[in-house]
């Protein structure tokens, strides 16, 4: 970006005690921002330097939420105005840093790493108290691995919460290889009211579990279930030498999408699912071998993607502006890999995978891509930005956020 196809400003607000310093950008969409997209879509650059920018939400009065990883400044949801010329800061609030955020019912739904909270909003979808939140939920499990809380909610008044498993492949809780002991409070959804204040874990329900983590969720209006990606499990080479190759274990096991229903069981640790043969394979450490199948009793996967690439936002497209296709498929925002050395590091990108009666159909495909700069950023994992997370707006646009360098994107369609 130059003088010629931006113009920037450095603003400075009062919100509630801190001083925010953020870049609002209106970028030329000629030049797409650097992205890759399909014939007729053009990408703009909106903001910049906002921080770790985790998920966001969209009014239809053009404000977007935007939750920080950290707070900056002191806050950790930014407020932007998009008037569909310009973006502006509108203000700043929360004190803490987190990853889901959701608006249902009049309240906005965030969470941290370890408790959901929830701000009243008026008719303008503006919060009335940002310095009072209500507790939803608190002291979730939050460990060394897997700590963010992306939260969705149904048509009911439910609310699900992911709660990560603080391990790789649970081989150090279950030394005799007989079950996985952490299974009881992480590595799965939990589902609570989200009407009700003050709940703690043992307050919700394990709605699904043997999902290691789960970052990008969406409730599928269209099917009204709701679908989830899995982080899956690392180092099958590292820890099985003789049983998988460096180029197996880098492609390996896919990165996996569910449909859940209550009382789901998707198999985390005891499989890992290959999308080159497209089965269930018993894991390693649980009488594996690279070729014996897992038990069928676990859930199936509904589509799979290539392994490592961290899919961190899923969206299901309900706008009116892109062409059909899109409508009520799903938007899927790839973070990118960190561990598929000796093989190129990949993602980094967002792919939309066709639905039809509200369950994928057919093949995914890379949909936006160049978030990470050139090639070589891209091969080597030093990429300049990574998607995170999607939301759309009221006119049917997508909104693509970046956690490296704080940078939001607007993605339209000119008919």
């Amino acid at each position: 970006m130059n003088k010629k196809t931006i113009f920037a400003c450095c603003l400075a607000a009062i919100a509630a005690g801190g001083l925010l310093s953020f870049k609002v950008l209106r970028n030329n969409p000629a030049e797409n921002a650097g992205l890759t997209l399909p014939q007729g879509f053009k990408a703009s650059a909106i903001a910049d330097n906002l921080g770790s920018a985790r998920h966001l939400v969209a009014t239809q009065q053009g404000d977007i939420y935007v939750h920080l990883d950290k707070p900056k400044d002191g806050k950790g949801i930014v407020v932007l105005h998009d008037n569909g010329n310009a973006t502006s800061v509108k203000t700043a609030f929360g004190t803490f840093g987190g990853t889901g955020i959701r608006i249902s019912n009049g309240y906005l739904y965030a969470s941290s790493d370890k408790d959901v909270y929830r701000f009243k909003l008026n008719s303008n979808n503006e919060v009335i108290d940002p310095e009072h939140p209500e507790t939803v939920v608190s002291n979730l499990v939050t460990k060394r691995a897997h700590r963010p809380k992306a939260i969705a909610l149904d048509n009911n008044g439910n609310l699900y919460v992911n709660i990560g498993a603080y391990s790789n492949i649970c081989s150090e809780f279950d030394p005799q290889k007989k079950g996985c002991p952490i299974l009881d409070s992480a590595g799965g959804i939990w589902r609570f009211k989200a009407d009700k204040l003050n709940q703690k874990q043992s307050d919700g329900v394990r709605y699904a579990t043997g999902l290691r983590n789960v970052v990008g969720l969406d409730w599928n209006q269209q099917d009204n279930q709701l679908f989830v990606m899995q982080h899956g499990r690392d180092a099958l080479n590292t820890l099985f030498p003789n049983l998988y190759t460096v180029h197996q274990s880098a492609i390996l096991p896919a990165e996996c999408m569910y449909a859940l229903k209550e009382g789901d069981n998707a198999g985390w640790p005891y499989l890992y699912y290959d999308d080159v043969k497209h089965k269930k394979m018993q894991g390693p450490e649980y009488g594996g071998d690279g070729v014996k199948e897992a038990d069928a009793k676990y859930a199936e996967p509904v589509a799979a993607y290539p392994g490592h690439l961290a899919p961190d936002g899923l969206l299901f497209y309900t706008g009116n502006q892109f062409p059909e296709k899109y409508k009520n498929g799903a938007f899927i925002a790839f973070h990118g890999s960190w561990n598929r050395a000796p093989e190129p590091q990949a993602g980094y990108f967002v792919v939309f995978q066709p639905f039809k009666n509200g369950k994928p159909d057919g093949k995914w495909e890379v949909f936006a891509d160049g978030f990470a700069g050139t090639a070589e950023q891209t091969a080597s994992g030093r990429a300049e930005h990574r998607p995170c997370g999607l939301a759309q707006a009221a006119d049917g646009s997508l909104y693509v956020s970046d956690d490296s360098k704080g940078t939001i994107y607007k993605i339209t369609y000119n008919k």
